[in-house]
């Protein structure tokens, strides 16, 4: 049978104690230090991460606002030279219309010099057909028949001269 005896359950009631005292000091406090230290370990590598990821952001943001000023430079780039394109154009247009309107003014200048010296050799041929036909009409006698053929003569010699 059993039997309980008051001694028997206060001296197992300190050891137990003891026991628990003992496991505490030596078994769960280490274990609880290590969890603390992993419990600190990992606080700090999720910080360091998010810390990270910040600092990824803060670099993405920078990043992409470099992006954003190439390309308004790029763009300001290609305006400028669509405008200086543009200049060019209308410069090469401006000379090709300031050519065209000399060699026009170069060929009316040139036609008008033609035309006068032209007229100047009607003028001097017309002068030697009057010097010719009055010289010939005073060697004959004044008739208006004869006056007629003299002409007509005398324009087949002009046309076979030339």
């Amino acid at each position: 049978m059993l039997s309980f005896s008051l001694g028997n359950i206060i001296f197992q009631l300190v050891v137990m104690i003891l026991l628990m005292i003992f496991v505490t000091i030596i078994g769960v406090r280490p274990v609880v230090s290590v969890m603390e230290k992993r419990k600190k370990y990992i606080n700090n590598q999720i910080d360091g991460a998010e810390k990270n990821r910040q600092d990824a952001e803060a670099y993405l943001a920078e990043q992409k606002a470099e992006v954003e000023r190439i390309r308004e430079e790029a763009h300001g780039i290609i305006e400028q030279a669509k405008s200086q394109a543009n200049a060019e154009a209308k410069s090469i247009i401006e000379a090709a219309k300031n050519r065209s309107d000399l060699l026009i003014k170069d060929a009316n200048e040139e036609i008008s010099l033609e035309k006068e010296k032209a007229i100047a050799a009607i003028r001097d041929e017309v002068a030697d057909l009057s010097v010719l036909l009055a010289s010939k009409v005073l060697e004959k006698e004044i008739n208006p028949k004869d006056y007629s053929t003299e002409i007509d003569q005398l324009i087949k010699q002009v046309g076979n001269q030339r």
